[in-house]
């Protein structure tokens, strides 16, 4: 018989793990029931039962601790998030990349992989690459990559380097991070098609002005799902700055699908090559054209588009380009930041991340078909 998570429950958990009862709102509720419905249909072994157990609790925990601090310092709410720049796109495109080498000019600020694990109290801006949570998270890395090296070979991230928003979004429970926890098709639909995120965003800029109280700048943010949901973002931050990053839409696909394989792997779950074959490509396409019918709507210059071929190609020279495109200067320690991010973090550090559409039975010419319409509008660099 299948485990069964209850709501009430995972909040009584994190409430004793806080100390704290009071949430900002219950818009995370509704996900949250959908999720778990959902979940108590898979049969995870006990280990994953208590990872996505800890995971749940832990984004209920993050919302408990986030409200109390802004609840004792309402005069961050007041504070504006100006201009800030997000990078979107189909996922596996070299979001990543651009995002890293955006955090590495000085002048932006990024939500980095502890902070957003850890928020409370926020840090300064001394503090952030060496306040002791980071250390911490550094060294538990270290340990991580000495016994599992090949984990570098999927996501190149780093405690000190900026994460994905979904990492904190999750906290409302209307995030992709969650449909990739098992087989969850009902929570998948009602996701895209049915849930309004406008309290996710609310609930991001929260979590921003947070995290900006003692270290503020101009935000670089980075979740490929950004795009499915581009207008919603826009109600919360309409002087947004757009950045849509291409790539070829099949190896992107392949790469996609291998990485939510590994995903479920780690709660001991075993996807069948169906459903990854059905679920990842569909959402591959529902974020091309998602994000083109935005376009179409909001005007073509809105967005600016970076191509995942220059910026392996020549990253400075394109680096540039984007700047110019955003209206920033690029600097001289901008550039000295990147050409030192790309010194530290060569292609295939840690190996090189193999995947092919054959592994999970398909086919070149099926997948380009699925994405006719985007290769159709852009000139995308074929790889392979």
């Amino acid at each position: 018989m299948a485990q069964t998570f209850v709501a009430d429950e995972l909040i009584d958990a994190a409430c004793k793990a806080t100390g704290l009862t009071r949430f900002d709102s219950d818009s995370y509720r509704e996900g949250l029931g959908i999720l778990l419905a959902d979940a108590n249909r898979v049969r995870y072994p006990e280990a994953g039962v208590q990872r996505f157990r800890g995971a749940l609790i832990g984004a209920l925990a993050t919302r408990l601790k986030t409200t109390a601090y802004l609840e004792q310092h309402p005069q961050l709410l007041e504070r504006p998030i100006e201009r800030p720049v997000f990078v979107f796109g189909i996922p596996r495109t070299g979001t990543t990349l651009l995002s890293n080498l955006l955090a590495a000019d000085p002048a932006r600020r990024s939500p980095l992989t502890w902070e957003i694990d850890d928020p409370v109290p926020p840090p300064m801006s001394a503090t952030l690459y060496n306040d002791p949570r980071a250390l911490a998270r550094l060294e538990q890395e270290r340990k991580m990559l000495a016994a599992r090296p090949e984990m570098g070979k999927y996501y190149r991230n780093s405690a000190i380097y900026p994460n994905e928003c979904m990492f904190f979004m999750q906290s409302d429970f209307k995030a992709l991070i969650w449909e990739g926890r098992g087989r969850l098709p009902n929570y998948r639909d009602w996701l895209f098609d049915q849930a309004d995120l406008t309290s996710t965003y609310r609930y991001h800029k929260r979590f921003l002005q947070l995290l900006q109280a003692d270290a503020p700048g101009i935000w670089n943010l980075k979740q490929p799902s950004h795009g499915l949901w581009i207008e919603t973002l826009l109600k919360i931050y309409p002087d947004a700055r757009l950045v849509w990053a291409h790539r070829d839409p099949l190896a992107a696909t392949a790469s996609f699908c291998s990485l939510m394989r590994m995903g479920a792997s780690a709660f001991g779950l075993q996807p069948d090559a169906a459903w990854l074959a059905e679920n990842y490509p569909w959402q591959a396409v529902q974020h091309a054209n998602r994000i083109m019918n935005s376009r179409e709507r909001l005007g073509h210059d809105r967005m600016i588009d970076v191509h995942y071929a220059d910026l392996m190609r020549d990253p400075i020279p394109t680096m540039r380009k984007l700047y110019r495109a955003l209206g920033d200067e690029f600097t001289a320690a901008a550039e000295g930041g990147m050409r030192a991010w790309i010194a530290d973090n060569p292609q295939g550090k840690f190996g090189k991340h193999e995947y092919a559409l054959a592994q999970f039975g398909l086919t070149p010419d099926g997948v380009r078909s699925m994405f006719e319409r985007y290769l159709s509008r852009y000139q995308v660099e074929a790889e392979g």
